[in-house]
């Protein structure tokens, strides 16, 4: 029993010291400079919670922060909705189902950065040459405005990040037995019925880690913002994880940005605790 006791401790030790060096000490060395004037080298005084005081008065934390919060919010519902009709559409009796799931998937396999700059591409070349074309003035210069640009950024999360989603969903959905499907259909349900009472509640568990996985992914995104609208136009595209590095290595304030990462990784951790514990507990009364 102690040999197992042994290797079993020994083979975890790897990955609980890469835990530590990369994941817990950076945090709680994090936490430590937000209340210091740190520079990025060296820290010579201790300044309490001055930081964090200046943080509910920086304007421009606070839209970056609702612009966030707005992009999440929609991206969210868009890429699961997405993902769950994918998955519906793949698993359904089609000869192509194979082949869909592939191309479904295939957006989530190319760079945040990269596809940032195809549709960079897309929206101010193509859309601008079909609006010419049709006489649609509203489709150029799309990344031009704070509206067309958050509407940028929507369109290229869900593109990327709803074929992902879907294998999730698929994976769920293959375990649903088809007895089930068939008692409902032989009850007089319609299509609609048998999805929600009997499919949704059964795929439920996909859904709570879903929504884990987009909510975490929304709001730290910052390749496809730098890569797409690049936080313009005068910031107003500005993302959360963008501002706080610009703080840092644009400003030299690694001290105020520090302060910044902590309280975003804050409300990004109650939210997402939040919102599994509420789908936890909805699975159950499923």
């Amino acid at each position: 029993m102690r040999i197992r006791e042994w290797s079993y401790w020994l083979f975890l030790m790897p990955v609980l010291a890469a835990l530590v060096l990369v994941v817990i000490a950076p945090l709680l060395l994090g936490i430590y400079y937000s209340f210091t004037d740190w520079n990025g080298i060296q820290a010579t005084g201790f300044v309490g919670l001055a930081n964090y005081k200046a943080i509910f008065q920086d304007e421009r934390f606070l839209n970056s922060l609702w612009f966030t919060a707005k992009f999440s919010i929609v991206s969210i519902v868009l890429i699961n909705v997405i993902g769950l009709s994918l998955a519906l559409l793949v698993t359904a009796k089609l000869k192509t189902n194979k082949l869909m799931r592939t191309i479904f998937f295939m957006p989530n396999l190319i760079g945040g950065l990269i596809l940032g700059f195809i549709w960079q591409f897309i929206f101010t070349k193509a859309f601008a040459g079909f609006g010419s074309l049709v006489g649609l003035e509203n489709l150029k210069g799309w990344l031009s405005t704070p509206n067309t640009g958050f509407w940028g950024l929507v369109i290229l999360m869900s593109w990327q990040m709803a074929g992902y989603i879907m294998v999730i969903y698929i994976a769920y959905l293959e375990g649903i037995s088809k007895e089930l499907i068939e008692a409902a259909e032989i009850d007089g349900a319609n299509a609609f019925q048998r999805f929600w009472h009997v499919i949704f509640p059964l795929v439920a568990p996909a859904f709570t880690v879903s929504m884990f996985l987009t909510l975490s992914n929304t709001f730290k995104l910052y390749d496809q913002n730098l890569s797409l609208t690049g936080g313009g136009p005068y910031d107003s595209t500005q993302m959360v994880a963008m501002e706080i590095f610009n703080t840092a290595f644009k400003q030299y304030d690694m001290a105020y940005a520090q302060s910044k990462a902590v309280i975003f990784f804050i409300i990004v951790a109650v939210i997402a605790l939040v919102q599994v514990y509420i789908n936890k507990k909805r699975e159950v009364e499923m």
